[in-house]
């Protein structure tokens, strides 16, 4: 059985991975948030990359949401490969956020701390099997 500490982690994963899903529906244009306006643009206004491209985009963002919700599940069911598959999708969220940065920024301090926590401190002990 997992402890409270895998259920605390897992919970902020799953949390961070469901807020990527508001970006499909902002680009969609299925959903209206004054701190995420539908745009065409990346990194700051520099790149416009038309409606299919931010489209492409919250897909993407979308995918980065699914895994980290799949990492939360993994981890609370003791999947060995629970890691190696948060830190994938972190680094692909990394990605997307700095794209994103003018409405993102919390997500690239959540994703940092995501990698700092894989990286740096001990690792989480799951002691199912």
């Amino acid at each position: 059985m997992a402890g409270p500490l895998t259920y605390v982690v897992a919970i902020a994963v799953a949390i961070h991975g469901l807020i990527h899903f508001f970006g499909i529906g902002v680009y969609f244009e299925l959903l209206e948030l004054a701190d995420l306006p539908y745009k065409t643009t990346l990194l700051g206004g520099a790149v416009d990359v038309g409606d299919v491209g931010i489209r492409v985009f919250a897909v993407l963002t979308a995918v980065a949401g699914v895994g980290f919700v799949a990492s939360a599940a993994a981890l609370v069911a003791g999947w060995r490969y629970w890691r190696d598959t948060l830190l994938a999708v972190t680094v692909l969220s990394l990605l997307l956020t700095a794209l994103d940065w003018t409405v993102a920024s919390a997500g690239v301090l959540a994703n940092l701390a995501i990698l700092a926590g894989l990286l740096v401190l001990p690792r989480l002990s799951v002691t199912h099997d």
